[in-house]
């Protein structure tokens, strides 16, 4: 259990005491962050803090205010700006009021603010304004959740804390449960702290400290009261084949798609896949289909998770075409579900709402394991984390009484609320939003900057390169270095390329590009080449093209939502130079490779293209082959890169931009780009 640290909090009041930082809002700091340190207490951005003190506006004079976690800020990484400050007396003349939309709510927070630019204060700003206490502690604690998500959670709760908390019946939060918040604390106000039914406890103090062990001790109670009741664990649950999971994950994937506004577009998917044994023990229990099947743990994990996880059993995994099939059919069967569920509770609170999509955030799988779907990575790994600590509080729940979190209509209520959708941000898509592309040769040149531009433009990446140092580079000067999955891979090997495609399609669920971007510049007079050499630039420079779009190809064909396949080719393709036949006649054989896959496969929606870049600097032209490509044409180093028709160097950017407009232009397929500075006996039709 998270424990304090006095002289972790002073060193943090000296720390900040030095950047003119009030004590009481170091010390909020300090205690937020243990709050938010463990994971079955608050998730993701869940949780709120706050603290009562006095600060000087633009004149000089005192103001008391309310330190409140603004939204946006993790409770485990908070800085003192996270908690802004806003005027408390304004805020506390609200609750005179009858009733407050949430809107009216929202500005009346923003007009307070000290600082115009902070940001939103808590959607329960008004509770902490409510409540007198200097300190007060909000988290959604795993073993609380457990006990007030039932039936009888009141008498749980009061047979376990006595009349230590005041008890809150469910209200969704804003000016509603502030009111009813408070009125429950003014009817005991010798309480330590509020329980709220179905959503979390509250905690208060004079002290920091207090406040945070007093939400301390009261988790610790309910963990204790649970674990004495806690199942045994299961053992020995069947997991799925490698290979099986390998098959299913990109059809799934595909039948998760949304078809874009432009023809041949896809809205595409991340996804995660938990198969931890505490996963699949869930999933297999006999009665999944009941408790996997009544809603979220605390109300705000909705927009995260939609309020049901989609159950994918009866798999036919011996026959062909079964598989498509049954996937299809149960995604298709969860979104008629979903729309029916939507029209149902519209219709009962009587309002007018856009039905956001149908997609499930949260798939079970028996053998396979939990599978989670996001617009990125990042928001496929929250819903699993989100989901593993539902399946926590429902085997808690389960076995003190019977798991019941709120109703659908409640559901409804959250997951349509705006200042909830305000967390999910509402940012345009980019150009590659959700696509999952493959760069090789990834270390360096050509290959690195290609990584960079496709991932600015909301691509996740992957990277190979047999240069592992030169791969955490390319991985270090990425926007969202954690993100991108970085091997060590010899393209030269085909089960090598095919396993860590497989490695791709665990991590993201599929691939929808490859930038096959590998390869190394031999040279010698073709008939003076060793056999070796050339059978080395023959496996790097064309066969290594062939492993890598084969194996994302049969994905590809699997996810059935199109892709590309672009290549890296070179002038050399057209125009071979003098002396370097063992790399032009590989690289002229990659054209032909490009254009037969673009014949194959332009049914399934795969695309191809090729680039041919000139004269780029890249470690292409290391261990002199630069100095032999400027013997053999007679020419300076800076005469060498312009020498081209427009007399400008080409670089790394220019050939990135290139694959970029390919992988875009979702009409073209089959074409090659000269990337050249203009050469016209190298450019193709």
């Amino acid at each position: 259990m998270t424990t304090w640290s006095e002289d972790d909090a002073q060193a943090l009041v000296a720390q900040y005491g030095a950047q003119d930082i009030p004590a009481d809002l170091a010390l909020r700091t300090y205690s937020a962050r243990l709050l938010g340190r463990d994971p079955s207490w608050v998730l993701h951005g869940g949780g709120n803090t706050s603290v009562k003190g006095v600060a000087h506006d633009l004149t000089g004079d005192e103001v008391e205010v309310l330190y409140v976690k603004g939204s946006g800020w993790d409770l485990a990484t908070i800085e003192p700006q996270g908690h802004p400050a806003v005027r408390l007396n304004p805020l506390r003349k609200l609750r005179a009021l009858g009733g407050l939309s949430d809107e009216a709510m929202v500005n009346q927070q923003r007009i307070n603010l000290l600082d115009a630019t902070a940001p939103n204060p808590s959607v329960e700003t008004l509770l902490h304004a409510f409540l007198p206490h200097r300190f007060i502690d909000h988290t959604h604690a795993d073993a609380i959740l457990a006990l007030v998500d039932q039936p009888n959670g009141e008498a749980l709760i009061r047979d376990l804390f006595g009349d230590r908390f005041g008890i809150v019946d469910y209200i969704m939060p804003g000016f509603a449960l502030a009111k009813r918040a408070a009125e429950v604390f003014d009817a005991n106000p010798e309480v330590e702290g509020l329980i709220l039914l179905k959503h979390g406890i509250f905690t208060f103090g004079d002290s920091a400290r207090q406040s945070f062990e007093r939400m301390a001790t009261a988790i610790g109670r309910a963990e204790v009261y649970l674990e004495v009741r806690k199942p045994a664990a299961t053992n020995g649950v069947p997991h799925a084949a490698p290979e099986r999971i390998h098959r299913l994950l990109p059809i799934l994937r595909g039948a998760l798609s949304l078809p874009g506004d432009e023809e041949g577009s896809y809205r595409r998917w991340a996804l995660a896949l938990d198969d931890s044994e505490a996963t699949l023990a869930f999933i297999h229990r006999p009665d999944l289909k009941q408790i996997g099947q009544r809603g979220p743990i605390t109300p705000d994990h909705v927009i995260r998770t939609k309020p049901l996880p989609l159950i994918l059993d009866d798999l036919p995994w011996a026959f062909d075409n079964g598989i498509e099939s049954r996937v299809e059919e149960t995604v298709a069967a969860y979104g008629a579900e979903y729309r029916a569920r939507f029209e149902r509770c519209a219709a009962a609170r009587g309002v007018e709402r856009t039905m956001l999509d149908v997609i499930p955030r949260v798939i079970l799988i028996p053998e396979v394991g939990m599978v989670t779907v996001g617009a990125t990575p990042k928001d496929a790994a929250i819903a699993a984390d989100l989901y593993r600590h539902t399946i926590e509080v429902i085997t808690a729940a389960e076995s003190v009484g019977r798991y019941e979190p709120l109703g659908e209509l409640d559901l409804f209520d959250m997951e349509y609320w705006s200042l909830e959708q305000a967390k999910l941000g509402k940012n345009p898509p980019k150009p590659l939003a959700g696509q999952v592309v493959l760069v090789t040769g990834a270390g360096s040149g050509i290959g690195a900057e290609t990584a960079r531009v496709f991932e600015a433009q909301g691509a996740v990446v992957a990277l190979w390169d047999i240069d592992p140092e030169g791969l955490e580079r390319t991985r270090l000067s990425l926007r969202s270095p954690g993100v991108a999955w970085v091997e060590r891979v010899d393209v030269t090997e085909r089960g090598a390329v095919e396993g860590e495609v497989e490695q791709i399609v665990r991590r993201y669920g599929g691939i929808d590009g490859v930038i096959s971007n590998a390869g190394k510049a031999w040279s010698a007079p073709l008939a003076e080449a060793s056999e070796a050499l050339i059978r080395q630039s023959l496996e790097l420079n064309w066969l290594s093209h062939q492993w890598v779009a084969a194996a994302a190809t049969r994905v590809m064909k699997g996810q059935g939502t199109g892709g590309f396949l672009l290549f890296n080719a070179s002038k050399s393709s057209f125009t071979p130079g003098p002396d370097f036949g063992p790399y032009s006649v590989p690289k002229g054989a990659v054209v032909t490779l490009m254009k037969q896959y673009a014949v194959d496969y332009a049914a399934d929606g795969i695309r191809t293209g090729a680039v041919n870049a000139d004269r780029v600097r890249t470690q292409l032209f290391g261990g002199g082959v630069l100095e032999e490509r400027l013997k053999a044409r007679g020419l300076s180093e800076d005469q060498y890169f312009r020498g081209n028709m427009l007399s400008r160097e080409v670089t790394a950017g220019d050939v990135a931009e290139a694959f970029l407009y390919l992988a875009t232009a979702l009409k073209t397929t089959g074409a090659t780009i000269p990337v050249d500075g203009g050469n016209i006996g190298a450019s193709p039709r």
